[in-house]
């Protein structure tokens, strides 16, 4: 398989995968209690919660009714026997929740003196975890004048009198010193865990041990629960008397799921499950099918286009024998550019790279990009070079043709293109001024070059894409003409060509080539875009600026109109 198919096929097993995963989930859509709890849920700060515990956003029948958790705040909370707390962790496989009383959290000084309590039949101490903190509140003053007892003095307003509170490390000490503190008004037990039990009597150490929690064991129902998931049911209750239900996948029960029903209900989810990836299967099979039909038709174009282009060049080299340029190896062409590391330019062809052959002769050779046309534009180019001999066109010493390695190699211009010597808003630091009699001469000796390509040859060549960059100098700044991969062959007789397409670069293309209202396509084509590159020698800018804001400055033949018009004769 080619690699272009695996992303598409790839996404489609990934739907394909997603949709089997979540297939048995609609499969059991014969009880709606079943799927509405089947998902975990979330509540502020905690994860992945479920059975007891529900929300004001979960149903009811999702858990149990005493467990319903407040997570509007971003401590979520619970209510047992009527008294808030905190929770600060829920332990689902283990059936542990850590809470601490609101009423204390930061202070031990609260509105009301209430004692822990817990309801016996849903919850029970963890005593390996916790023990108690005992806080006595309203004792009598003789007390702070005691020899100390183990027991620190804090000041606490409660009914806005100001009393004395003394704690105890724990239970037991209260006991071993009743006689004391009985004279006390008021004493509260407030489970905390051991391992955050003060170990230094401070304000913030009794503070931070209430706020610490401590650990409660929960058994609503664990052994109707237990029964209830290993008949692949969920723990809940009955919505309409709140007693404890099994939400199975064929409807709700009292305790477990009717063994009966549950096989048949995984008999149709397995034959439905089978049913869909069989025809799935068959879905990527005769997808698999069509793309490689597509790439193979796609291999069988390439490979016909690559012989029929293997046939031109044999063509070709039979038929100019002796005269054709010399055909090297991809490997050579590496070696004489040493591994392409000096490159003199790029282009929407490929890039241009600075290279020695053998005898030391110096040589720019032109690597065509793999996505020019399966090297239509290679092919054209050699034709149409290979044609001409002149001193105002670029001499194509040899050529590489091997698959898709395509590769020219043409005479060395140490000057490089023209337009690095005409647009003056290019930095003077690497561009200079040519003087107008050397302008003068280039421009004479593009034109003649133009008219052999057109004239001078026995097959008229039209080049269509003459601009400043296809135009190298010599390092006497003699023009050559170059880049002939938009170039067409004509019999000289033939006044207009027949062309599908729009050929050459945008402000340099004669009107008839991009549209036919204009007219015939022709030799005359060149001759504009000849006009145009001249222009540019002369006003020193491009005619056509893709960076210029103001559309009416961008095209230099109404610009320098505009100059004209006001007798402007002078090169600005």
């Amino acid at each position: 398989m080619h690699p272009h198919l695996f992303p598409t096929i790839t996404s489609f097993l990934i739907i394909v995968t997603v949709a089997l995963i979540h297939c048995p989930t609609s499969l059991r859509a014969d009880n709606e209690n079943y799927l509405t709890c089947e998902a975990p849920f979330n509540c502020s700060s905690l994860v992945n919660l479920s059975y007891p515990f529900w929300t004001s956003n979960r149903p009811n029948y999702c858990g149990h009714p005493s467990f319903q958790l407040d997570c509007s705040s971003k401590v979520p909370q619970i209510n047992i026997t009527t008294m808030n707390y905190s929770v600060l962790e829920i332990n689902n496989s283990l059936r542990t929740l850590r809470v601490a009383r609101t009423d204390y959290l930061g202070k031990i000084c609260p509105a009301a003196l209430v004692n822990t309590t817990i309801d016996n039949n849903l919850f029970s101490y963890i005593t390996s975890d916790d023990t108690n903190l005992t806080l006595y509140y309203d004792c009598p003053p003789h007390l702070a004048t005691l020899p100390n007892l183990g027991f620190y003095q804090f000041n606490c307003s409660i009914n806005s009198s100001t009393t004395f509170i003394s704690y105890y490390t724990l239970t037991s000490t209260f006991l071993a010193n009743g006689n004391l503190f009985g004279a006390c008004n008021y004493w509260v037990n407030v489970p905390v865990l051991q391992s955050a039990f003060p170990t230094t009597a401070t304000y913030d150490a009794v503070i931070a041990a209430i706020d610490s929690g401590f650990m409660l064991e929960w058994g609503a129902n664990n052994s109707q629960c237990d029964t209830c998931l290993k008949a692949g049911g969920l723990c809940g209750s009955d919505p309409t008397t709140s007693t404890f239900a099994c939400h199975c996948t064929n409807g709700t029960f009292a305790s477990g799921c009717s063994t009966e029903s549950t096989r048949s209900s995984r008999m149709r989810e397995i034959i439905a499950v089978t049913g869909i990836a069989v025809a799935v299967l068959v879905a990527v099979c005769i997808i698999i099918c069509y793309l490689r039909r597509e790439q193979l038709s796609k291999e069988f174009i390439f490979r016909k286009t690559t012989r029929k282009n293997d046939e031109n060049i044999k063509e070709f080299i039979s038929n100019y024998g002796s005269l054709a340029p010399k055909q090297y190896s991809y490997s050579e062409i590496k070696k004489m550019t040493n591994s392409f590391i000096d490159k003199l330019g790029q282009g929407g062809y490929g890039g241009v790279y600075k290279g020695k052959l053998p005898d030391g002769k110096l040589v720019a050779v032109k690597v065509l990009s793999e996505s020019k046309g399966n090297g239509e534009d290679f092919i054209n180019e050699v034709a149409s070079i290979s044609r001409t001999s002149h001193v105002n066109i670029v001499t194509l010493l040899g050529f590489c043709y091997e698959k898709n390695k395509q590769a020219l190699i043409y005479e060395f211009m140490p000057n490089g293109s023209l337009d690095k010597f005409i647009y003056h808003r290019e930095s003077s630091a690497t561009n200079c001024r040519l003087e107008w009699k050397t302008l003068y001469q280039i421009a004479v000796d593009i034109a003649r070059g133009l008219e052999y390509l057109h004239r001078g040859c026995s097959t008229r060549i039209l080049h269509f894409d003459i601009k400043p960059q296809n135009i190298l100098l010599d390092k006497d700044f003699v023009p050559k003409i170059s880049d002939f991969g938009l170039a067409k062959l004509c019999q000289r007789k033939d006044s207009i060509v027949s062309m599908l397409g729009m050929r050459g670069t945008v402000g340099y293309i004669a009107p008839e080539v991009f549209s036919r209202n204009f007219g015939g396509v022709s030799h005359k084509s060149d001759v504009y875009s000849y006009g145009m590159l001249v222009l540019e020698m002369v006003g020193g800018r491009k005619n056509f600026d893709v960076g210029m804001s103001n559309s009416s400055e961008t095209y230099f033949p109404d610009w320098i109109y505009k100059d004209l018009e006001q007798g402007m004769d002078g090169r600005t």
